[in-house]
């Protein structure tokens, strides 16, 4: 069984996520998609929310599972039997950072292989971190995120923006 997992923070989960995890379920008998803690950003959502929502948008994929992993992604996937790590490439200016980790990834693991996917056209340019920007100016954001959590994440980006509002 060939079992791949997909990492990233999905911080929120967006539709280019989305797609990357559909096409991953195409390819491997499974996908694990891990929510991992990347201690260099500050989440809007916690680990919790996060995966509730991975698994809300993955429902109707029966070979992906969601998890949650706080350690080193080379462990987690030899703990699991994985064979490949999947990455999602948006721009050229991914690939450098993500070829490099594929090499720490690959001699922590020797057996793992890693696959990168580009993102198709439409999304090549969203990311977590522009939907949020967008969020926090009330913009409607509902095309760049999976129809299943848009109201949660127009909940928390109105009560930030509430809580800015309100302080001095």
């Amino acid at each position: 069984m060939k079992i791949a997992v997909y990492p990233g923070s999905f911080d929120p989960v967006t539709n280019g996520h989305l797609n990357i995890i559909e096409r991953a379920a195409r390819l491997f008998d499974e996908v694990i998609v891990c929510v991992m803690v990347n201690s260099e950003k500050r989440p809007m959502f916690s680990l919790e929310e996060r995966k509730r929502f991975l698994t809300r948008v993955t429902a109707h994929l029966p070979n992906v599972k969601v998890d949650a992993h706080a350690g080193l992604l080379a462990e987690y996937a030899q703990q699991h039997h994985c064979c490949t790590i999947i990455k999602g490439l948006r721009a050229g200016s991914d690939f450098e950072k993500e070829f490099q980790m594929a090499m720490i990834n690959r001699n922590l693991n020797p057996n793992l292989e890693s696959l990168f996917l580009t993102a198709e056209h439409q999304y090549m340019y969203l990311s977590s971190s522009a939907v949020k920007e967008l969020g926090g100016y009330g913009a409607d954001v509902s095309e760049f995120l999976p129809p299943e959590i848009v109201a949660d994440f127009q909940e928390r980006t109105r009560n930030i923006r509430n809580h800015k509002e309100a302080l001095p």
